[in-house]
């Protein structure tokens, strides 16, 4: 559940209090009837996809979801927006091709709103503040405005990164030129021009429903990985650690860590891959030479901090010999040794 407001409060200074007046919100329409057609035309591709569709299309429309949350995840989000490690100019290329297909903003833009969100999360200042409800920060807030506090704060980020990287600023330049091409032209012509597919099946499966549930899967890291599970890393905050959205994201609700190590590249505490895709990813573009610097959290780091600020569910790893049976033991932490207090000290004899 939520913290408490006196805990929320604390830690989000921008959160108003009750004189405080919010901005308008004020709804775009012509992202609402957009957004209905979306809902209406996947659940027509659903109905295709089950009574019509050629198992070749069937592979095709899962290939095209797989690649798209990559682009989000290994992509946008964990190599330009965090910086959580460096890729090579064919694995940059690669990666923004991947995140067009997405059809959620450019690079750039998506970073800068990203980085927002992180800054001042769940306040007013947040582009999706979960603080607003659960509808609002899942998908009210891509039909509404802009708010004027989320727009000031984003003018007064650092992106300079982002300007000197080419592959973001072509994509920005020309991203509606390419993201019609590459989003859906592209995704609905290859089942209809190979392997004789209706066009019609091929536009509301590959296209609508592929879009539906790629976006949909984003949007729960934002609301439903902000409402739903635990905080064993910092319980002062909202975002949770959620299972369930991490294997539908491949990597992105395991969020109260990420929340806590923005800058790991795993975006979670893992030994595994398991619902965690994009690691597995980053860490083959790693072995062939085109991801490097990858940079990540130490376990004792991690443990430190779910100690201080944690909720209590974090599982403390025994099997790993991290314990320490007392004061002499090698593992304990230099910092605790130098702060500790030792009274009545006396010389040690001899004989």
């Amino acid at each position: 559940m939520a913290p408490n407001s006196t805990t929320f409060d604390s830690v989000s200074p921008t959160v108003p209090s009750p004189e405080t007046k919010r901005s308008k919100i004020e709804i775009v329409w012509k992202k609402v009837i957009f957004f209905a057609y979306l809902h209406i035309g996947a659940i027509y591709g659903l109905y295709l996809l089950v009574t019509e569709a050629k198992w070749a299309t069937w592979l095709w429309w899962y290939v095209i979801m797989l690649v798209s949350t990559q682009g989000t995840g290994a992509g946008v989000h964990r190599l330009w927006c965090h910086r959580s490690y460096k890729a090579k100019l064919p694995l940059r290329i690669l990666l923004a091709f991947y995140q067009t297909i997405t059809f959620q903003k450019d690079i750039y833009d998506w970073c800068r709103d990203h980085r927002v969100h992180h800054k001042y999360s769940d306040t007013d200042s947040d582009p999706h503040n979960a603080s607003r409800g659960f509808f609002y920060s899942h998908m009210g807030w891509l039909m509404c405005k802009k708010q004027e506090e989320v727009t000031s704060k984003g003018k007064k980020l650092d992106l300079s990164d982002l300007e000197a990287d080419p592959v973001v600023m072509f994509q920005r330049k020309y991203y509606w030129y390419l993201a019609p091409v590459i989003a859906f032209l592209m995704p609905a012509t290859v089942p209809w021009y190979f392997w004789n597919e209706r066009f019609e099946v091929s536009w509301y499966v590959c296209n609508m429903l592929r879009y539906f549930l790629t976006l949909h899967g984003t949007c729960l890291v934002n609301s439903a990985a902000h409402i739903f599970g635990t905080r064993p890393y910092d319980k002062n905050i909202l975002p949770t650690q959620n299972l369930w959205v991490s294997y539908i994201t491949n990597g992105e609700g395991f969020h109260n860590y990420h929340h806590a190590f923005p800058w790991d590249y795993k975006a979670a505490e893992l030994g595994s891959y398991y619902g965690n895709w994009s690691t597995a990813f980053i860490d083959l573009m790693a072995k062939i030479g085109w991801a490097y610097d990858l940079k990540s959290v130490s376990a004792k780091m991690v443990e430190k901090r779910a100690l201080r600020t944690g909720d209590g569910s974090w599982k403390f790893d025994t099997a790993n010999d991290k314990a320490v049976w007392g004061w002499d033991d090698k593992n304990m932490d230099e910092n605790d040794i130098k702060m500790a207090e030792v009274t009545y000290r006396g010389e040690s004899k001899s004989g």
